[in-house]
């Protein structure tokens, strides 16, 4: 189920609100994958930073879409060295 909700998020580009070991997170998810132990995680970029981070799907609960919010994902740009 949080796949399918991560994943329709990601693709509408929505922002996502979720407890996360008891802490309110807002994020715009990025992509979903599994860890080096196997467990699934979500990536997204934190509310209002620039920041990435990692969230394990076992420790996410109380998920909700804020479908009225819209994000464009942030492409860094790396300057090229000559």
């Amino acid at each position: 189920m949080k796949s399918e909700i991560f994943t329709r998020a990601i693709y509408n580009r929505n922002t996502v609100k979720f407890l996360y070991m008891l802490n309110e997170v807002t994020i715009d998810p990025y992509f979903i994958s599994l860890n080096k132990s196997g467990k699934k995680i979500i990536y997204g970029k934190a509310y209002n930073s620039s920041e990435i981070r990692k969230f394990d799907f076992d420790k996410i609960v109380n998920i909700k879409v804020l479908k009225q919010n819209k994000f464009s994902p942030i492409i860094p740009i790396i300057a090229q060295m000559n």
